[in-house]
C-alpha cells in the first residue's frame, strides 16, 4: 500500500503498535520503521523477547487443537494482530476445513493484511472492532454469519488482556464474552506477568508504559479472578510453556523466562 492508502485506512505510521512490534519480534514483516525501533528497544531490555513470542504462539497453537480436539470447531480470536504463520485458522483447516474462525482486532494495518490474507477462504474472517466493546464484536454481521453463539466456541485471549488496565475492568469484558456464549465453550488466555520475572521485564514493561498502549502484568490469582465463572483445566494457570507442553523437550529449564502465564477454561 502507499502512504496515501494508508492515510485513507486511517493508519498511523508515527506510533509504535503492539500488533505490528509484535509481528516483527516473531520474524514478520508486516510492520513498519517506527515499529522495528521500538522493537529493537524491547529486544534490547528484554534479549529473550522473541523467543518469547515463539512461546506464546507454541502455547496458542496447542490450545486450538485441544479445543479441536474437544469438539469445537468455532474460535473467535480476540485482538487478534497479524495473520503470521501458525495463526488461528491455519491450525484449525488442518485439522478440519470446514472449522469458522472469526479474528477481531481494532488496527488498521492487522485488519487490512488479514482481508487480504483471508480473501479466498470462506471459513476464516476479520472483524473490525474494538474489542473491549462486547457487542459491537458479538453483534457485528460478520460475527453473526460465520458463528453460532448457540454451539460451542473457543475465544482466545493471546497476550490481550494485558493490554486492559484495571481501570478499564477487564473481568467485566471477558464475563460479556462468557456470557455470550454456549456452554462447553473455551477460554484461552496468556497475559504477561511479573511473577519471579527479572529486572529486564520490568524495564521491557516500563517502556510499554510510555508507549499508547502500556500493560499491565497480572499475577496467576489475579488472572483466575478474571476468569471468574469459567472452569479452570488441568494444569491451571502455568508459566506458557508448561501448559500441556508436546513433549517435555519443549519446556525450558526456566519456565518463568517466558514472561508470561496462561490457562485454558471452560464455561459449563
Amino acid at each position: 500500500m502507499s502512504e496515501d492508502d494508508y492515510a485513507r485506512r486511517g493508519i498511523d505510521l508515527d506510533k509504535p503498535n503492539p500488533a505490528r512490534v509484535y509481528d516483527y519480534i516473531l520474524g514478520g514483516e508486516l510492520n513498519y520503521a517506527v515499529d522495528r525501533m521500538f522493537a529493537e528497544q524491547v529486544l534490547a531490555a528484554q534479549p529473550n523477547a522473541r523467543q518469547r513470542a515463539q512461546l506464546n504462539r507454541q502455547w496458542l497453537r496447542r490450545a486450538i487443537r485441544f479445543g479441536l480436539d474437544q469438539g469445537v470447531r468455532q474460535f473467535l480470536d480476540i485482538g487478534s494482530g497479524m495473520p503470521t504463520v501458525g495463526h488461528v485458522h491455519e491450525v484449525a483447516h488442518a485439522v478440519d476445513p470446514r472449522a469458522r474462525v472469526v479474528y477481531v482486532d481494532n488496527e488498521p494495518v492487522a485488519v487490512a493484511h488479514s482481508e487480504i490474507v483471508l480473501e479466498d477462504n470462506e471459513n476464516a474472517a476479520m472483524v473490525h472492532a474494538d474489542a473491549e466493546f462486547p457487542e459491537d464484536v458479538l453483534e457485528h454481521e460478520t460475527t453473526e454469519m460465520m458463528l453460532d453463539l448457540d454451539q460451542p466456541v473457543m475465544v482466545v485471549m493471546a497476550l490481550f488482556v494485558h493490554f486492559i488496565p484495571d481501570e478499564r475492568d477487564p473481568a467485566r469484558l471477558i464475563a460479556a464474552y462468557r456470557d455470550a456464549l454456549a456452554p462447553g465453550s473455551y477460554l484461552a488466555l496468556s497475559s504477561a506477568t511479573y511473577e519471579q520475572q527479572s529486572d529486564g521485564t520490568a524495564r521491557a514493561v516500563a517502556m510499554y508504559q510510555k508507549s499508547a498502549n502500556p500493560v499491565t502484568p497480572r499475577s496467576a490469582d489475579e488472572l483466575r479472578a478474571l476468569v471468574d465463572g469459567f472452569e479452570i483445566l488441568d494444569p491451571g494457570v502455568v508459566f506458557i510453556p508448561e501448559w500441556r507442553p508436546d513433549s517435555p523437550a519443549d519446556v525450558p529449564a526456566d519456565p518463568a523466562e517466558c514472561g508470561g502465564l496462561a490457562l485454558v477454561a471452560r464455561k459449563d
